[in-house]
């Protein structure tokens, strides 16, 4: 079987970018089973509540949903389960000390294979309020108008 190249995008957490401002993004590998790299190939994976914390200094991931692989049997994995981050340890020293700070968690931001190895995009992150919320939402309302009229324009003088 040809080895993979490139990148293919399994799951994106578009929520995250909503819902906080993100300062730092780390690639980090995730310790898998099997049937887990399997139902990731075939495009399976929810990162709605995803979130990643420290154990005894080591980052983990959890709440991310990856379905059980349909022809797998008793090898099957836990669809909810505690996965492992794999970072150097000078990444992980830098982002626990991010996360002491008061208000910065970490969110996984993106799924993805990358020469056909599994990794995961995750944000060092401060909540958004709600008032950042909406302004995020006017500025791209504007653009979308913006960009709207000068299509407009474009195709009156052509």
């Amino acid at each position: 079987m040809p080895k993979e190249s490139g990148r293919k995008v399994v799951a994106t957490n578009r929520k995250a970018r909503h819902d906080y401002h993100v300062l730092d993004t780390y690639e980090a590998g995730i310790a898998l089973m099997g049937t887990e790299v399997k139902s990731l190939r075939e495009g399976h994976a929810s990162m709605v509540d995803g979130f990643c914390t420290f154990y005894n200094d080591e980052l983990w991931m959890e709440a991310i949903h990856i379905p059980e692989y349909n022809q797998g049997s008793w090898t099957n994995h836990a669809a909810r389960r505690r996965r492992k981050l794999l970072l150097h340890r000078e990444e992980l020293i830098k982002i626990s000390r991010k996360v002491q700070e008061a208000g910065y968690t970490i969110v996984p931001l993106q799924l993805y294979f990358v020469d056909g190895r599994a990794k995961v995009e995750i944000g060092v992150a401060r909540g958004k309020r709600e008032y950042d919320k909406r302004q995020t939402l006017r500025e791209q309302q504007d653009n979308r108008e913006a960009q709207r009229e000068m299509r407009e324009r474009n195709r009156r003088r052509g």
